[in-house]
């Protein structure tokens, strides 16, 4: 197990490495299925054997009302239907702290269920608010979960130019499940995670 490391540093390179990934061309990503509420694409991730994932969707609200529901907090766990479990392990800053959280079964059980440790670091950016994470070495393993690992993963949310009470979410996510599981259960539980995603905080938001 690591020690914990040093908020500021970690916080800026995390920044830094989303605002890479929001700079991506068009070109490099696949994909691009549309589902009701977001587009997904993907492309190969850098970090790990996996993709990058890419989703984008419109939400009817303003920005720091969405980002309060995404980052750890109080409404992550009432809304998001794949999180059974959160705690906040470590808290550096009011917009910095380390989390731990469980995720439920997935793909009728194929995917059992997973643990994270992440950092999570929550910053402005341009005209609306980043909010970003990466996994932990930290913290001893619950029994039956596997641990699992995101690599450096975030949702940008702007608001719409025309209309300042929308809002342009966008997420990049590449999760290493880890444990014996083939990739193609593995693609087909992300793209079905990030589009319930955001139906998921969409009927959050109008409650």
């Amino acid at each position: 197990m690591d020690p914990l490391p040093n908020s500021a540093p970690l916080a800026t390179k995390l920044r830094n490495t989303l605002i890479q990934y929001h700079s991506i061309g068009d070109s490099e990503w696949r994909g691009g299925g549309e589902k009701k509420d977001a587009t997904v694409w993907r492309k190969p991730s850098e970090e790990f054997s996996g993709y990058l994932y890419k989703a984008q969707g419109v939400v009817e609200d303003v920005t720091n009302r969405i980002v309060d529901h995404i980052r750890p907090g109080p409404y992550r766990l009432d809304w998001d239907s794949l999180m059974t479990t959160m705690d906040i392990m470590e808290t550096f800053e009011e917009n910095c702290c380390v989390m731990r959280y469980t995720t439920a079964g997935q793909l009728w059980n194929v995917i059992a269920p997973r643990e994270f440790v992440d950092f999570s670091y929550t910053t402005s950016y341009e005209d609306g608010l980043l909010t970003c994470g990466i996994s932990l070495d930290y913290g001893e393993v619950r029994p039956n979960f596997v641990r699992g690992f995101n690599h450096p993963c975030g949702w940008f949310c702007v608001p719409l130019k025309d209309y300042p009470s929308h809002s342009l979410l966008t997420g990049y996510i590449q999760t290493e499940l880890r444990g014996m599981l083939p990739q193609s259960a593995v693609d087909t539980a992300m793209s079905s995670t990030l589009a319930n995603f955001f139906s998921d905080l969409k009927k959050a938001l109008k409650t």
